[in-house]
């Protein structure tokens, strides 16, 4: 008979388990970049498909050497040190992965007599202590949801977003735009504090990224559309907005469904953990918002316009996803797909109102990821069941919502607080990042001529689609559309 097997022998078994579901769950996550470059292109015009598809491409390559450079340690490289006056290091290290001692680094201010977290201080470049299996994991895992981030407003700017502006301010979202909120929320920042120090429920929690993620995102596509202006012939002399059409539907459903499939991973892998039941909770958490939000929007605009619109029903379902991702491991399955169908119906109310006003987002991103993410956010602090989340940013008992015994607000609050900084910081940081860049590197928009003739041949160098060349006398647009542009 085999002895039982010794404790050091069970935890590392434990492990290996975390570190290849986090790691499969990571190549599921990096997989949706082609969904969005489907996603994107799609709702496009065929020729900017080119452009499109290769700002989808470069964009993993150019956030990803930013995030290796400093993001990685602004955000995480503090993440389980013990701050001044703590006894125990605050949640939002890879706890489960076994920890990282050498990640002890945090830049802090005392306010109250309290530390609060500002940004990590070690592994830059992944190097000296951070050269670690639980690191590595943790990079990587990371890295394609800080992605996802930087991908979102290549949609919202399609068309006529300058390739060398992108080039730029996709660095700049990976090596500090996109971290330092980062770190406020997973990396043992204030926001995380705000239950430590303050008594703000668990503080702001964001199990997979409604917050972090989608709406960074969403909040830099809405400050960049407004300051780049909308694609020549989108409004009329009037101010009415005219439709632009995509021009393949079937390449924007199929990449939504890769992104339904991706998120899988992103949701249920978030827990940086294979060795619990939870991630079946959370992945038919995430299975039900999704569809709910695909009906909602489907019949919202069937009630509205007498068609069911395909474009709208991918939205729909992405606003679903997005909105459950903060709190797909707190909520009940009920409450999951109740939260998706809200969303549904918002996303496709915001898509359309952002075309009355003058934003132009060729793929809803604005509505998409920004609004369906401060509903996520919010949904935490009113439908947490209290099941869950024992320990969740180093405060005792479960998550639990204003709907279900919540003695006060302060969960609520919490998210609120968490809404309403990822929206200052990305507004204000993001929004000034763009303007330099406009201001000192070159336009942030592609010349009128080139607008109307295409960003493939003039940005790329090459078409999308050698056969599908659109002359610019074939262009419904007069010449009085480009006076208009260039004043």
């Amino acid at each position: 008979m085999n002895p039982p097997p010794l404790a050091s022998d069970a935890i590392v078994s434990s492990l290996s388990i975390n570190f290849v579901w986090t790691l499969v769950a990571g190549f599921l996550v990096m997989f949706m970049q082609a969904g969005f470059a489907l996603v994107e292109t799609g709702m496009c015009r065929a020729k900017n498909a080119a452009h499109t598809m290769s700002m989808n491409f470069l964009v993993y390559s150019l956030s990803m050497a930013g995030f290796f450079v400093c993001g990685f340690a602004l955000m995480c490289g503090g993440a389980n040190g013990i701050p001044p006056g703590h006894s125990a290091a605050p949640i939002g290290g890879p706890m489960s992965l076994g920890g990282c001692p050498s990640l002890n680094h945090m830049l802090y201010v005392t306010l109250g007599g309290k530390p609060w977290g500002l940004c990590g201080l070690h592994g830059f470049f992944l190097g000296g202590h951070a050269i670690d299996p639980g690191v590595a994991v943790w990079f990587f895992y990371m890295m394609v949801f800080m992605d996802t981030t930087a991908t979102i407003p290549t949609g919202a700017l399609a068309e006529r977003w300058s390739f060398k502006s992108f080039t730029i301010f996709s660095v700049a979202v990976g090596s500090f735009i996109y971290a330092i909120f980062g770190c406020w929320m997973w990396g043992g920042g204030w926001l995380a504090q705000l239950g430590q120090n303050c008594g703000l429920g668990h503080g702001a929690v964001d199990f997979a990224g409604s917050g972090v993620v989608h709406l960074q995102g969403g909040v830099l596509s809405l400050v960049m559309v407004k300051l780049i202006g909308p694609r020549i012939g989108k409004y009329d002399p009037s101010g009415n907005p005219r439709p632009i059409f995509g021009h393949n539907m079937p390449m924007v459903m199929l990449g939504t469904l890769i992104l339904a499939f991706g998120w899988f991973g992103f949701n249920a892998g978030s827990g940086l953990s294979g060795s619990t039941s939870r991630i079946a909770v959370i992945a038919v958490n995430t299975m039900l918002a999704s569809g709910a939000a695909s009906l909602s929007a489907c019949f919202f605009m069937w009630k509205l316009y007498g068609k069911p619109d395909p474009t709208m029903m991918c939205n729909g379902m992405l606003g679903g996803l997005v909105s459950i991702t903060a709190g797909c491991a707190f909520v009940t399955p009920m409450m999951a797909f109740i939260i998706g169908a809200v969303s549904g119906v918002i996303t496709v109310a915001s898509v359309l109102w952002c075309e009355q006003h003058q934003l132009d987002d060729p793929v809803g991103a604005i509505s998409v990821h920004g609004i369906s993410g401060i509903w996520g956010l919010l949904a935490v602090g009113l439908f947490a069941d209290g099941t869950y989340g024992d320990g969740f940013n180093g405060v005792s008992g479960n998550v639990t919502g204003l709907f279900y015994g919540a003695h006060s607000l302060h969960q609520l609050g919490a998210q609120v607080i968490a809404a309403i900084t990822c929206i200052l910081w990305n507004a204000i940081i993001g929004g000034g990042v763009f303007l330099l860049i406009g201001r000192y590197i070159g336009s942030n928009r592609v010349p009128p001529e080139v607008e109307i003739a295409g960003l493939d041949i003039p940005e790329m160098g090459t078409p999308g689609y050698p056969e599908f060349i659109t002359q610019m006398s074939r262009e419904e647009i007069t010449l009085s559309d480009v006076s208009e542009a260039r004043a």
